[in-house]
């Protein structure tokens, strides 16, 4: 039986990132409010909205960090959400596919799953999944500097790279989430979530980000500091 996770307190975190702009080509991912959190097994839809989605990925995160955030003292920092992956489960580096695995990482989690994914699977997700399978001790909070999906207008089902003013935007969302569950190192993936945390005055240890034939580099940098 999984021990209940000590209690955190998510407010500052909460706050830091509900205050993060998003510019017209940048998809708010957690609007929705924290009273209508959905319950593990629920089926969020299109019908539902973005208000819906939003509610969805929302209770997924809280639910997330709730249960992996008071053992960890590591944070994996991305540069922002993928339309393959956390923005449909509203989990970083987590598509469809490491949601509903049941011998994954997530397997004890009752997440809520979204009725009409926008993708079954992202190949980076599959990548930091794997790599941590073999991690030692407690697993790493996933996060992405900037916290909202930034797109090629008008095409939401499409990434592109966030500008810097938006990764300096979402860094105190960083540092609100170290506070809440004590992370005291920080693991950049990729040079330009780095040079983010750096702008912030976060000292940030940066590996291979694992998309663009990046898998084996970063699972190789990740294993030496587990």
């Amino acid at each position: 039986m999984t021990p209940e996770p000590a209690p955190i307190d998510l407010a500052a975190f909460w706050t830091a990132l509900d205050a993060v702009p998003a510019a017209a080509d940048a998809e708010r991912l957690f609007d929705g409010g924290t009273g209508a959190a959905v319950g593990g097994g629920d089926r969020v839809g299109a019908g539902a909205g973005a208000g819906g989605a939003g509610v969805l990925r929302r209770a997924n995160l809280d639910r997330y960090l709730r249960r992996f955030g008071p053992a960890a003292d590591t944070i994996l920092v991305a540069e922002a959400p993928g339309w393959r992956g956390m923005t449909n489960t509203g989990v970083p580096f987590t598509s469809m596919r490491e949601l509903q695995d049941p011998d994954g990482l997530f397997a004890d989690v009752p997440f809520a799953v979204p009725e009409d994914p926008t993708a079954p699977w992202e190949a980076s997700s599959r990548v930091v999944h794997a790599a941590l399978r073999g991690w030692h001790g407690p697993l790493p909070v996933l996060w992405a500097v900037f916290p909202h999906h930034p797109f090629v207008a008008p095409d939401r089902l499409t990434n592109r790279t966030p500008r810097p003013a938006e990764v300096r935007d979402g860094a105190p969302v960083a540092l609100a989430l170290a506070e809440a569950v004590g992370a005291r190192r920080f693991v950049a993936v990729g040079r330009k979530a780095q040079g983010a945390l750096a702008a912030a005055g976060i000292d940030a240890i940066a590996v291979r980000h694992p998309a663009q034939g990046g898998a084996a580099e970063f699972t190789a940098q990740l294993a030496e500091l587990r």
